[in-house]
């Protein structure tokens, strides 16, 4: 790519247009949105600047005034200051070069690929490691070794850049991630949180967890990586545990690929997190199975493996599991949400001729994950093919999904939140009792009722509590 086509891609973008025709500092465009130019989208929400002939800081709130946006400093030692535009969507995040050096600026960085310059006037590159060359091989490569014991993150973003960009990573870059494995809990949570989502973002995240584990990285993130393996295959499944959970992770991403555009248009909400629903969704196909290790039964004579209640035991790892990843609460609400009931599309439908009242009730009781259960139940058949499961249970199975996926696209339009017919005070007020556990208890058998038509009104309402 030369020069002219590369300023004529940063004439197309307004914030580097703009910044380009205001000021005469020598500016160059770097990182994420460089890699993207060179594989062929001109299109970028974020942009990481490196103004090497003024103070960043002054600079920036320069940049901010020119373009309205709101100045936030990031990192006032290092001098990285970040400009969010009134969309809330365009940012950019600015400073100056490391000692002053382009040179070593670059150095610096984790990933060749990321370690390419452009000056956004005269569109020159700077690519002194030959980044550009690694994009074209679809490679990820090493910039300096140090630089991960530096910020051993890094390490993580090996593999959301195996995810995210379908590279390969060089023998040279997975024996780092190796060595250094056990620095990965070393960065701050919150930062490896992002990666992690980053990653389960990807097309490629099943790819990138099995490069995880052949590193020694994912058990040092996911200690229940070590019980998933300890769980071999069995009669309903071809695989062991831990790659059962990531193939499952596989099944989703293809499940997604093959979606109609509605089912699509869901996943890609974000809702919550700052990630997509279909990110969550493939974390919470990972982690699906995590209560199967501690109910692990084997029948005496049948040698059956048994694993009562796994869905119930895995929801309650759950919380505490992603909480010391400081994952949110909206977020760790939705994964347990998606383990408890990762099973329950599939019984829904595995009775003989079953009945709209069953499939409105299965709508009512999953809700906004309505689509998400019927997923998972999908991709979570698809990763079980032990010995005794036959293509036509399979095929069932499958249909039987795809029956209530439909019915739930049909009735999507239709459907109305079901009112609240009594709320706590109501019902402490009504039988006299006081805040406990109990009165969470008729609370949820009062919805259960709603959900499956037993009551309607207010007075049926008032009528169940009182005979419970």
């Amino acid at each position: 790519m030369n020069t002219q086509i590369l300023k004529e891609i940063i004439k197309k973008d307004f914030v580097l247009n703009i910044i380009a025709q205001h000021f005469d500092n020598e500016i160059y465009l770097v990182g994420g949105a460089v890699r993207d130019i060179f594989m062929g989208k001109e299109e970028f929400l974020d942009r990481d600047l490196i103004v090497t002939d003024e103070d960043a800081r002054t600079f920036s709130l320069k940049v901010a005034d020119v373009l309205d946006g709101k100045f936030i400093p990031l990192d006032e030692e290092n001098k990285i200051y970040r400009i969010v535009l009134k969309d809330k969507q365009n940012f950019l995040d600015i400073t100056n070069p490391v000692e002053n050096s382009l040179e070593k600026d670059i150095a610096r960085r984790d990933l060749r690929v990321n370690s390419i310059a452009v000056n956004i006037k005269s569109g020159e590159i700077y690519d002194p490691l030959n980044g550009v060359k690694d994009i074209e091989n679809k490679i990820l490569n090493v910039v300096k070794e140090e630089n991960f014991t530096d910020d051993p993150l890094r390490l993580l973003r090996i593999f959301r850049f195996n995810s995210v960009l379908g590279f390969e990573i060089s023998q040279e870059l997975l024996d780092i991630a190796k060595k250094y494995a056990n620095l990965i809990t070393k960065p701050a949570k919150e930062r490896i949180e992002y990666e992690l989502m980053k990653l389960f973002g990807g097309k490629q995240a099943h790819l990138a967890l099995l490069k995880m584990d052949e590193c020694g990285v994912l058990e040092n993130i996911f200690s229940f990586v070590k019980e998933l393996k300890q769980v071999p295959p069995n009669a309903h499944h071809h695989l062991d545990l831990f790659h059962h959970s990531v193939e499952t992770v596989r099944q989703i991403e293809l499940q997604y690929e093959k979606a109609d555009n509605r089912v699509k248009q869901h996943l890609d909400k974000i809702d919550f997190g700052g990630f997509s629903r279909l990110a969550h969704l493939k974390l919470a196909g990972f982690m699906h199975d995590i209560g199967k290790f501690s109910t692990w039964t084997i029948e005496e004579d049948t040698r059956r493996h048994r694993f009562i209640k796994h869905d119930d035991a895995g929801a309650k790892m759950c919380p505490e599991i992603l909480k010391r990843l400081s994952f949110s609460n909206k977020q760790i609400d939705y994964i347990k949400f998606i383990i408890k009931n990762h099973m329950y599309a599939s019984m829904v439908m595995s009775e003989p001729d079953v009945s709209e009242k069953a499939m409105m009730r299965y709508i009512r009781k999953t809700e906004d994950n309505a689509v998400d259960v019927i997923i998972i139940g999908k991709a979570d058949r698809l990763s079980a093919l032990g010995p005794e499961i036959t293509e036509k249970m399979v095929n069932d199975n499958l249909n039987n999904l795809d029956k209530l996926l439909c019915f739930y696209l049909q009735k999507q339009e239709e459907i109305k939140p079901l009112p609240k017919l009594l709320n706590g005070n109501d019902v402490m007020k009504i039988l006299e009792i006081k805040p406990s556990p109990r009165l969470g208890e008729i609370l949820d058998s009062l919805y259960e009722a709603q959900i499956s038509g037993e009551i309607i009104t207010k007075e049926d309402a008032i009528k169940y509590i009182k005979n419970l």
